[in-house]
């Protein structure tokens, strides 16, 4: 009996580190890792968000601190992330609360959701990302 096992084949669902750069995740689960990067990076900038509102409500001059402030590029992109974050987040959220009433969790359903995420967060992003910087 012991002739018949053989110890050097491989064993599959144990994957290691090295091996997951040739895993192709689909889109569904790309859609869970960036609802969950998305739901951090809000949690990191609560103290950058809050700053911005002490600033802007304290009093005038603090308006134009804060108007100043805001102007700077990189600023710009932080504020940016932060919407590209919450939009994320709230679109895949309604697809988690759609999943969670048992709406759509067969493989079709989910990538169609999943693509209906981006669908929506993307473009909204990128509008917010052309007001942000002045295209209109």
């Amino acid at each position: 009996m012991s002739e018949a096992v053989n110890k050097n084949r491989r064993k599959y669902g144990v994957m290691s580190f090295a091996q997951t750069r040739h895993y192709r995740l689909p889109l569904a689960g790309i859609v869970s890792i960036l609802h969950r990067v998305s739901g951090m990076l809000m949690f990191l900038l609560i103290p950058f968000v809050l700053y911005l509102l002490d600033k802007s409500l304290t009093s005038e001059i603090s308006f134009e601190y804060f108007k100043g402030f805001t102007s700077h590029w990189f600023v710009k992109l932080v504020i940016l992330a932060l919407v590209w974050s919450y939009l994320h987040h709230f679109c895949a959220g309604v697809r988690h609360l759609f999943m969670d009433m048992h709406i759509g969790l067969d493989k079709d359903s989910g990538r169609k959701s999943a693509v209906g995420v981006f669908a929506v967060s993307l473009p909204l992003t990128a509008l917010v990302a052309l007001k942000l910087f002045g295209a209109f």
